[in-house]
């Protein structure tokens, strides 16, 4: 583990803590896999039934299915599921994610803010009590929101008081709002984005692939995000369902081309069925843990996906 990534100002013990618990998320290769489970708050049940959505799929304990078996580094996932499930998947490392909002009030209508849900005391309590393993914690911030201030100061208090129990903090950065209109995946905003979170001390900053003019991902838009966060790592969120061969073509040039640091990966994952989920995971930790190329990693798959 890279030392510029354990935070200071903590006792020795404390760091001991973190550095197992960073060791543990980004399995002894500074990358972050992150399974994203959060969005049973943050979409309902929209991306959890109908179309091509696996029927496993409309079942919470799917998640935990796949988090059991996939080798990913971490599970991120509100903590009212994790205490209804925890007791049965006691080996998944688990990030507890610590606000979310629902889709139903658009920006349009009001400018988004999501306060947190539990303080850092009660997560203390869950960690200590519970027996599971809580390698970390996340929080969503939106900048340009007319309630950014509420949110960067939860977000840069629970930050700390991660630090100080030896967990990860990880946060979400999305431009939204009145202010931002139609630039949320401009590369220059999102890369302001990206040294917001390292301003907030955050591990791990987690940010939607910039668009270029025609409106596609370009891998090396993301060089300008990497170099604004600075020693805080960056990882992509994974977006909609696309096809396998797709999603790991793009994720191996975010890393390759734009110098990410890994992924957040929810819908692509989860939709599928769990066999079909799990070898999913495993092409995706060959191309972010194992640094394997992307026909390697195609060969994963099995069949066609």
């Amino acid at each position: 583990m890279n030392g510029h990534n354990t935070p200071i100002g903590i006792p020795a013990e404390i760091r001991r803590r973190f550095a197992e618990n960073y060791r543990l998320a980004t399995q002894d290769k500074d990358r972050l896999f992150l399974m994203a489970g959060d969005q049973k708050v943050e979409h309902l049940n929209d991306d959890f039934v109908g179309g091509r959505v696996a029927t496993d799929d409309a079942d919470p304990e799917h998640l935990f299915h796949i988090a059991s078996e996939a080798p990913v580094g971490c599970f991120a996932t509100q903590l009212g599921l994790i205490s209804r499930y925890g007791m049965d998947y006691k080996d998944i490392p688990y990030l507890i994610k610590l606000n979310s909002k629902t889709h139903l009030v658009r920006s349009e209508q009001r400018d988004p803010l999501s306060l947190q849900w539990q303080t850092m005391e009660q997560v203390a309590d869950f960690v200590r009590y519970s027996g599971l393993r809580v390698v970390g914690v996340g929080y969503t911030i939106y900048p340009g929101s007319e309630y950014e201030a509420a949110m960067l100061t939860e977000a840069s208090q629970m930050i700390f008081a991660a630090h100080q129990l030896g967990l990860l903090a990880v946060i979400w950065a999305y431009p939204r709002g009145k202010a931002v209109g139609t630039r949320e995946q401009d590369a220059h905003l999102i890369a302001g984005a990206a040294g917001l979170g390292a301003c907030l001390g955050a591990d791990f900053v987690k940010v939607n692939p910039p668009l270029n003019a025609q409106g596609e991902m370009e891998a090396k838009l993301l060089g300008e995000a990497v170099a604004a966060a600075g020693r805080t790592q960056v990882i992509c969120a994974g977006g909609k369902e696309t096809s396998a061969e797709d999603f790991l073509q793009r994720l191996h040039d975010q890393i390759h081309t734009g110098g990410t640091a890994g992924c957040a990966t929810g819908r692509n994952v989860h939709q599928r069925s769990q066999q079909e989920a799990v070898r999913f995971c495993q092409a995706i930790h060959a191309i972010v843990v194992d640094n394997k190329g992307v026909d390697d990693a195609v060969k994963m798959l099995g069949s066609k996906t």
